[in-house]
């Protein structure tokens, strides 16, 4: 009689249990779909975890999703989580269908959105401004230095056996003091970027934009100029706009023509602002000093590109908001961005289509 009762207890509890695992399959599968593009960072992971507000799948890799992998994965899905290397376009939005609502991006630029067709089909899309303003900056700031002062050729001299006697004019390079400073598209960056500056003793901050940003340049002192002013009067042009069909190639022979020979082109913003042919003879043909880019076009650049063949062009991957601080709080607002929009709640930021 003891074993039966007990045999008929143990028969309630793991009926019990299946009944629990089966409603929780059920809720869960009623939870809205996220597909996520790219590993993200942690502090982003385990806010799409513990949220218990969507079923995700990610593609868990440094290395982008293939193609034609990601137009199978996005099918049905109600939101997608991406980075820049991920085109959304028409045929992205066709695969997913039309449950999907949300587009987040991890990333300040949206060039790789469809915006237009965005907008068509009512999805919002949530991206990440502000908060790698001071990553950006600082990255900056070192690459203008790094290329100004040559440091780069420097190391290699130094490792390779270059390093003789001591010469008066061997790597020497342009200072920032008593210079002026040119900053094409002053928005955060630009001014972060003129901030961290300023201490050098720069002598003149100028700047250009599609129209005169008071609020800002009076932070800063910066004057308002015309492109071909600031081409003449800059030591240091730093890129900070970003890429729009009006800024396509806008960094071309026509402005590295009216530029100082002296001068130091720098791009931490998007490869598509410079045409890189014009911007090689420039820097081949002494036309200006150096040029230091963080951004090009295509992204990885072949190393059989002409531009890594100068020894007055300093070139990274793409590394300006590469720090912990600044990914893991690109990845948190990602995150938050794509739940707030599948709630049907105001994201942190939105971009307004």
């Amino acid at each position: 009689m003891w074993s039966s009762r007990l045999a008929v207890h143990q028969l309630q509890k793991f009926a019990a249990a299946q009944l629990t695992i089966s409603t929780m399959q059920r809720a869960q599968s009623t939870l809205p779909r996220v597909y996520v593009t790219r590993s993200v960072p942690p502090d982003g992971l385990e806010i799409l975890r513990n949220s218990g507000q969507v079923q995700f799948e990610m593609w868990d890799s440094d290395d982008p999703v293939p193609r034609e992998e990601l137009l199978k994965r996005v099918k049905g899905i109600d939101g997608l989580l991406c980075v820049l290397t991920e085109k959304i376009d028409a045929e992205l939005l066709d695969a997913a269908g039309p449950n999907l609502r949300v587009v987040s991006t991890m990333s300040v630029g949206y060039d790789h959105l469809s915006l237009s067709e965005l907008k068509k089909r009512g999805i919002r899309v949530g991206y990440t401004p502000d908060v790698l303003t001071d990553a950006v900056a600082e990255l900056t700031v070192a690459l203008l230095l790094c290329t100004s002062r040559r440091l780069t050729e420097a190391t290699h001299e130094a490792k390779t056996g270059g390093w003789g006697t001591w010469r008066t004019l061997w790597l020497c390079g342009y200072e920032l003091a008593n210079s002026t400073v040119g900053i094409m598209g002053l928005g955060r960056i630009g001014l972060a970027i003129a901030e961290r500056l300023k201490p050098f003793k720069v002598k003149k901050f100028i700047y250009t934009d599609v129209a005169p940003r008071p609020e800002l340049a009076n932070q800063i002192q910066a004057e308002y100029v015309s492109m071909d002013e600031m081409a003449k009067q800059s030591d240091f042009l730093v890129v900070c706009c970003a890429l729009t069909p009006e800024t396509q190639g806008i960094c071309n022979k026509e402005l590295f023509s009216k530029m100082k020979k002296t001068s130091i082109f720098i791009n931490t913003s998007r490869g598509g602002v410079v045409n890189q042919e014009d911007l090689y003879d420039a820097l081949a043909t002494g036309q200006i000093a150096a040029a230091g880019l963080d951004v090009t076009v295509p992204e990885p650049l072949p190393t059989s590109h002409p531009l890594f063949s100068l020894k007055n062009c300093v070139i990274l991957p793409h590394i300006a908001s590469a720090s912990f601080t600044t990914r893991n709080a690109m990845s948190s607002l990602a995150t938050n961005n794509l739940l707030a929009g599948l709630r049907g709640n105001a994201m942190e930021k939105e971009l307004k289509l």
